[in-house]
């Protein structure tokens, strides 16, 4: 932990981590923590996507998210990244072909929901998408989406089965030798998320 005498509240103990990159920006390991955010327009409407990344970006954001549910959205990705100073993620929701169209669009970066995309073969056409594209993977586990055979196991949604959810898609990931990942859980109860 680095001592910050002006802002002692600054002072974080940070984790031992693998450093990734998303685009050029380094996350993880010792690298500067990064302010990403998020889109709340359509992106399919790429002129008013691009203008909210690029107020993002002149606001402090490195890394933007993008919302990709369609077809639509995917088609106007190619402009976006174009436009945009930063790298851009693409949120994936419950269609893995989203995410290999937004690989071949230029995304930096695909977040992928483990529990929406389906079974092992799709996560590892996603995964050959981001290799032959350079993007990293953001596995993004949701207490609200788990996979059914671990709500069976758990009887419901809880820090475990968050946890074995990553576990067996990290696991997905390095068996097909990629290691540009990071992974994030989230729960509406903030204790289980914290417990995860």
């Amino acid at each position: 932990m680095t001592h910050n005498p002006i802002r002692p509240w600054r002072d974080i103990d940070r984790r031992k981590s693998r450093k990734i990159h998303v685009g050029p920006v380094p996350i993880g390991g010792d690298a500067p923590i990064a302010v990403q955010t998020m889109t709340n327009t359509l992106t399919s409407d790429a002129a008013a996507t691009i203008k909210q990344v690029l107020a993002c970006a002149e606001a402090g954001a490195d890394i933007v998210r993008v919302s990709v549910p369609d077809v639509e959205s995917s088609a106007a990705l190619k402009e976006i990244v174009a436009a945009s100073p930063v790298p851009i993620v693409a949120d994936i929701h419950f269609h893995y072909k989203r995410a290999i169209e937004a690989a071949e669009a230029g995304a930096a970066c695909l977040r992928i929901n483990p529990g929406n995309i389906g079974n092992p073969e799709r996560v590892k056409d996603v995964i050959k998408a981001a290799r032959d594209h350079n993007c990293s993977i953001r596995i993004g586990v949701n207490a609200g989406s788990l996979e059914k055979h671990l709500l069976e196991k758990y009887g419901e949604p809880c820090p475990d089965a968050m946890v074995e959810s990553g576990l067996e898609h990290i696991r997905i990931l390095q068996d097909n030798d990629f290691h540009e990942f990071k992974i994030s859980v989230k729960a509406s109860d903030v204790f289980m998320t914290a417990a995860a």
